[in-house]
């Protein structure tokens, strides 16, 4: 089993682009946002990418989401050897303390945070990590599912819509949909989705991390358009859904930020008995 990754991303109508996306094996620096940083040498039918979307001001947005990515993968990847869920929870917490050591010693940065989505993926399937409202999505054979929780009010809202408490349209137009319940900001982290077992993977399958920008798209949406070119590659898969978010050019777009995961190749039995390596 292989994996195709590529990222890309627009800044939108914002001032600034606040996202920041990593994958490994390294990419070409023109497909990475982050800053060259050492990484080891790609191991051969295993891949990791994590995504952030900061908060707190330009500055402190930028600056947190690249902390996020870049103290979280490396930190993971030397994690060789102990079960995945281990690596994933160390390396969130390795880069929320270096969210905190980062404000104690820049406080005009006070306040700032970000989202993170973290995955690893190989023979034995996809695990992953996740705090605030960054999506990870699975789309298989004409079908896409949303995998991790989202740590917005948006749920909570359409709640109130579903019990009729609220219409719908006053849930899909509620301003505090985006208001995020959970946060890497350098605090203790009050909610984290962890994958309990890993998810396994099949040849075509296609997995997308991906910032909240992506919401200008329905789900529906983004699955057509990867059904249309799903044999293509994972470059040709983010570029297209980037281009559609932007060809809506809606006047108040957020930034988006896709990295995209083709998996090629059969993983045999190892895909089906899913998580032996992911119990703590």
């Amino acid at each position: 089993m292989q994996f195709d990754i590529a990222i890309r991303a627009s800044q939108g109508a914002r001032r600034a682009q606040e996202d920041t996306a990593l994958a490994w094996p390294r990419l070409p620096s023109n497909d990475d946002s982050a800053s060259l940083i050492a990484l080891p040498d790609a191991v051969r039918g295993e891949a990791a990418a994590v995504l952030c979307d900061g908060m707190g001001g330009h500055a402190g947005g930028a600056m947190a989401s690249r902390i996020g990515c870049e103290k979280f993968l490396p930190y993971f990847l030397e994690g060789v050897g102990e079960p995945i869920r281990h690596r994933l929870i160390s390396a969130l917490e390795y880069a929320n303390a270096a969210m905190a050591e980062h404000v104690q010693s820049s406080p005009q940065h006070n306040g700032m945070g970000s989202t993170l989505v973290g995955v690893h993926l190989h023979a034995g399937g996809l695990s992953w990590i996740s705090v605030g409202d960054s999506l990870l999505y699975l789309w298989r054979q004409g079908e896409i599912m949303l995998l991790n929780a989202d740590h917005s009010l948006a749920p909570e809202i359409d709640k109130l819509a579903e019990s009729g408490k609220i219409s719908w349209e006053a849930a899909r137009n509620d301003p505090r949909r985006h208001y995020l319940r959970s946060a890497m900001t350098g605090d203790e982290i009050e909610m984290i989705d962890l994958s309990e077992r890993a998810t396994p993977l099949r040849d075509g399958d296609v997995v997308l991390l991906a910032s909240d920008g992506i919401h200008t798209l329905e789900a529906e949406t983004i699955s057509r358009v990867i059904a249309e070119i799903a044999h293509e590659s994972a470059a040709t898969i983010a570029q297209r859904l980037i281009g559609n978010v932007d060809a809506i050019a809606h006047p108040h777009q957020d930034n988006t930020t896709i990295v995209a995961v083709c998996v090629r190749g059969s993983a045999g039995g190892g895909a089906h008995g899913g998580g032996s390596d992911n119990d703590v």
